[in-house]
């Protein structure tokens, strides 16, 4: 696919669509939830800054990482609105979930580790699978997958 050209200062919801990948109602529903801006032109066509398009590359490398919307929204509240945001503003809000980011790595090693005995010994074996809890003896250990959220 040949390199967009982008040099104007604003995009259609089109151009912002193609130039970023995403689908134009994707966008609309990005801005409805807040976490882009657009300017209406006097005949009420949406307009967004080229900065736009950092932000919509943002929101889905952050959804790929299975981050929630809200959260996404919050930290993108922490960009200026007067200005570009500079690499330093991204490295700042990048770290706002970092932790949360190293313990979904920790939780998905454990996922796999655990995973690999069950699948390589083809019996998902109840005696022997992390996965497994016989008469609920975890419950009082509190809720959720228990052998999996502890090391």
């Amino acid at each position: 696919m040949p390199q967009l050209a982008w040099n104007a200062k604003e995009a259609t919801v089109g151009e912002l669509a193609e130039r970023s990948g995403v689908a134009p109602s994707a966008l609309r529903f990005y801005e409805r939830e807040g976490l882009i801006h657009s300017r209406r032109t006097s005949g009420n066509q949406r307009r967004y800054s080229r900065d736009t398009l950092r932000r919509v590359a943002f929101i889905r490398t952050s959804q790929r990482l299975g981050i929630p919307l809200a959260t996404i929204r919050e930290v993108l509240g922490l960009l200026p609105e007067d200005r570009t945001p500079t690499p330093e503003d991204w490295a700042r809000i990048s770290e706002c979930w970092r932790s949360d980011l190293d313990e979904r790595i920790r939780t998905l090693r454990r996922l796999r580790d655990h995973l690999t005995d069950c699948i390589g010994c083809g019996c998902l074996s109840l005696d022997r699978c992390r996965l497994s809890n016989p008469g609920d003896a975890l419950a009082n250990h509190g809720p959720g997958p228990r052998r999996l959220l502890e090391d």
